[in-house]
């Protein structure tokens, strides 16, 4: 019988597929400092971002035939050493990049109307702070109208950008492979009121100098794409959101040119140092935050599941295994 080790968690419905299958599914997360020991004793690991599948794990892992990651980024698994040994290494593209572009956006909310800083304050507040929060906090904006940056365009870059459009906003999409997507966007969840919208990449440096907001979505490649240099090249009180991987902005600049009203506020759903980020801009007023929590949604995490279970079926069908 096919062993699969469940390390990270999964829907329970992608676990059905796999039981259905007649697969055994073993869902008791094992710590990484004993993966080595215990690891050697299954077919398939399924992960996401917390368990790492290196080298020296894998070398000790002879009957492994894949490596399941539930998301998209595949910076915690060796996937070129894994593909050496023969290893299928899976993960899921296209199952959260709604998810993920809507958390970006609901960070662009969120600091826009000033919704992070409102919910802080307001539950102190007596009626004469309500009255100062109210004049405050109405110097708000909207984002139809403005441009928005957005650092990939890969399938999570491309569903920012379908609903950046579908709010009026202008899209600069800049990437290193794409030079230009026809974008599908349905209204109002109908395929049959669909519009389809031609999206031309640009230059780097016009991202930065028009953009009046900024999404990352790229995997981290080993050192910040976003740093002091970049800063001073972007608009007076631009918005930075990054719910792609920690590192890919500096937060030492990013804390500087917050402080020095250059960035008008960040939404951060991933940090350098998780699960301990940087204490200042945890408290940092123009800072609106979440737990890296992108990919986190009900209907995401079911159709992870899925995927990765149709997958691992498919794998041992094609290899005449079931």
């Amino acid at each position: 019988m096919i062993k699969i080790l469940v390390n990270d968690g999964m829907h329970p419905d992608g676990q059905q597929l796999l039981e259905e299958a007649n697969f055994q599914v073993d869902t008791k997360t094992i710590a990484q400092e004993n993966l080595p020991e215990a690891l050697p004793n299954y077919d398939v690991i399924i992960i996401r971002s917390a368990t790492k599948v290196r080298k020296d794990l894998i070398d000790k892992c002879p009957n492994l035939k894949i490596i399941a990651r539930g998301g998209v980024g595949l910076d915690n698994i060796d996937v070129s050493y894994a593909k050496s040994k023969n290893i299928e290494v899976f993960n899921t593209p296209a199952a959260s990049s709604p998810a993920v572009a809507e958390l970006a956006f609901a960070h662009m909310f969120a600091i826009s109307r000033f919704l992070y800083q409102s919910n802080r304050e307001m539950p102190s507040s007596g009626d004469t702070q309500f009255k100062n929060l109210k004049k405050a906090y109405s110097q708000g904006t909207q984002l139809r109208g403005k441009t928005l940056g957005i650092i990939g365009f890969g399938r999570i870059g491309q569903e920012t950008a379908r609903i950046g459009l579908a709010l009026g906003m202008n899209v600069m999409p800049v990437d290193l492979v794409i030079n230009e997507s026809n974008l599908s966007i349905s209204l109002f969840n109908n395929e049959d009121i669909n519009l389809t919208v031609r999206v031309p990449t640009v230059s780097w440096n016009t991202m930065l100098e028009n953009s009046d907001f900024i999404s990352l979505h790229v995997p981290f490649g080993g050192k910040a794409l976003i740093g002091a240099k970049e800063f001073e090249k972007m608009k007076d009180g631009v918005v930075i959101i990054n719910a792609a991987r920690g590192g890919t902005i500096d937060e030492d600049a990013l804390l500087e040119a917050l402080n020095s009203g250059k960035v008008g506020g960040a939404g951060l759903d991933v940090f350098e140092n998780e699960p301990t980020p940087l204490k200042a801009l945890l408290e940092h007023p123009r800072v609106s935050l979440s737990p890296h929590i992108g990919a986190s949604t009900l209907e995401a995490q079911r159709n992870i599941g899925i995927e990765l279970a149709e997958k691992i079926i498919a794998y041992y069908n094609s290899n005449g295994i079931n």
